[in-house]
């Protein structure tokens, strides 16, 4: 196997505390901390180990989204990767739409492999691998908790509702990770430096000839109601008491 691309989401930092715009727009994000999707930094984590072990020999970081996005491809090049593209858009991008970027850049770069979180911490929409199996025609194994290469296929242990289940796709092929699969690398101030100079390549969504689809929108954005007080009851007969005044039993 030649290459594998690995998508890289920018998302609020998953150790912020989420703050809903006073207008009900949005997210808050001025002056929050911004980083890697977690399910994409264990994609490109086990992308680099797939490298390491001979399997594969490069590994390129992908991202859709503003100039802001190189902030994470320069995390990713520094974690290992050998280069980045980013695919500059403005606003947001429907899922097909992505999906179709990551088809145009496979077939481009004639990549074994595409490997994605499983879903994004922000829309957490789990689209992206299986619309790209989809349209690029494509065996897939979503959820992976295990990953081997052998030879022209590869065989992966997925996490599914009941348990564990291990299959064996053809390569090329897309494969979405979970939490499970490994322990992302800590970057160290040497390889963010080494990172500055490895090639990040921007291009314009146009140039891959897709015209993005209808966006979804959002309407508006409300923080979660306060969780209610709990109460304590005496036995059992008083638990089946409070839970008929509430309509629950």
């Amino acid at each position: 196997m030649d290459k594998i691309i690995v998508g890289l989401k920018r998302v609020v930092d998953y150790n912020v505390r989420v703050q809903v715009k006073s207008d009900g727009s949005g997210v808050e994000t001025d002056g929050v901390k911004m980083s890697i999707n977690p399910f994409d930094e264990i994609a490109l984590e086990e992308a680099l180990r797939i490298k390491e072990s001979g399997a594969a020999t490069e590994v390129v970081a992908v991202s859709i989204g503003t100039s802001e996005s190189q902030q994470q491809l320069r995390t990713g090049l520094a974690m290992g990767a050998d280069r980045a593209i980013l695919v500059t858009v403005d606003g947001d991008i429907d899922p097909l739409s992505i999906a179709r970027v990551f088809k145009a850049l496979a077939d481009k770069e004639n990549a074994g492999l595409v490997m994605l979180g499983k879903q994004a911490i922000d829309g957490d929409n789990s689209q992206v691998a299986q619309m790209l199996s989809a349209i690029w025609g494509r065996p897939q194994a979503t959820f992976a908790s295990g990953v081997t290469i052998e030879g022209d296929s590869a065989r992966v242990v997925r996490e599914v509702d009941a348990g564990l289940e291990t299959v064996e796709v053809d390569l090329p092929a897309v494969l979405s990770v979970d939490l499970r699969l490994n322990e992302p690398r800590y970057v160290k101030l040497p390889d963010i430096m080494k990172a500055k100079k490895k090639p990040l390549d921007e291009v314009p969504l146009a140039d891959l000839g897709i015209e993005p689809g209808p966006p979804i929108k959002e309407l508006k954005y409300a923080a979660p109601e306060g969780r209610q007080r709990g109460v304590t009851v005496d036995d059992v007969a008083g638990l089946v008491a409070a839970l008929k005044d509430k309509g629950l039993v």
